[in-house]
């Protein structure tokens, strides 16, 4: 099946710098490629101008901040490929990532948004996640009604189902697509992805300057993200979510999704 990515950046230069090259990095891999840059300002459109690779088809240089809704909305629209994917300049990539993927979704025809693991090796524990473990034909899953979103192939023809992107926000987009009959999840054996603005991660650019760090980051401003601990705190959220809820789209929508929340608050 033929793949068409888009690859977005906003400022953070020396994210680009590691996750373009890794995205790149197996001259084996097959899809096409848009780069969209949302009007960044320090040195990102010049680095990714002098980046030459056969598959880039496409470099759009806005003039303001279009947002991920933006760039996401212009793959979907304009790809003729068969599955699509969103890689944002802070996701750093395993090389042949969507081999696997996409071998699922040729196998697979109910497959909808399949993802990788962008939350952390040491954060995965399949005895908490078997329950959610899922087998279709040759390949498993790890099934979620959302996997965030980035680090994915989607198929195109689900995605022409469920129309453009309302929002910055994916989860509902991609539970409005499991409630549709598709699969959603993250693939299994997991292929693992590095999500680099995570504050822990080896590889996150603004140690020292963590406001400046939260600022930058559309998951913290949207959360209220603040300190370390706050990260830490929503992330183990978002890694519960995965392992140990359900896997059944109708538990995150409607009165049932009232109900979970709450249950949760009361902890009961």
């Amino acid at each position: 099946m033929t793949i068409g990515l888009v690859f977005i950046t906003y400022n953070r230069l020396d994210y680009t710098k590691l996750a373009l090259p890794a995205l790149l990095g197996d001259l084996t891999e097959e899809f096409s490629l848009t780069i969209w840059d949302n009007a960044s300002t320090d040195g990102t459109q010049e680095f990714l101008s002098s980046v030459d690779d056969p598959r880039i088809v496409e470099k759009v240089f806005n003039k303001e901040n279009m947002g991920l809704r933006g760039a996401i909305n212009h793959l979907f629209s304009n790809s003729a490929a068969d599955l699509v994917g969103i890689i944002p300049n802070d996701l750093l990539v395993t090389p042949g990532w969507t081999r696997p993927i996409a071998r699922a979704h040729a196998d697979v025809p109910e497959f909808g948004l399949i993802g990788c693991w962008h939350l952390g090796k040491e954060y995965f524990d399949e005895s908490r996640a078997k329950h959610k473990i899922q087998k279709f034909g040759d390949h498993r899953v790890l099934r979620h009604p959302w996997t965030g979103g980035a680090g994915g192939l989607v198929k195109l023809k689900a995605v022409r189902e469920c129309g453009m992107l309302q929002s910055n926000a994916t989860p509902d987009y991609w539970k409005r697509m499991a409630l549709k009959g598709y699969v959603n999840g993250f693939y299994y054996p997991l292929v693992y992805v590095e999500h680099m603005d995570d504050l822990w991660s080896e590889h996150y650019a603004f140690s020292g300057r963590l406001q400046e760090g939260v600022q930058m980051s559309v998951t913290y401003s949207n959360r209220r993200i603040r300190t370390l601990e706050d990260a830490k705190a929503w992330h183990q959220v978002v890694v519960n979510n995965a392992l140990d809820d359900p896997w059944e789209v109708k538990y995150y929508v409607g009165w049932r999704k009232k109900l979970r929340n709450v249950r949760k608050r009361l902890h009961i």
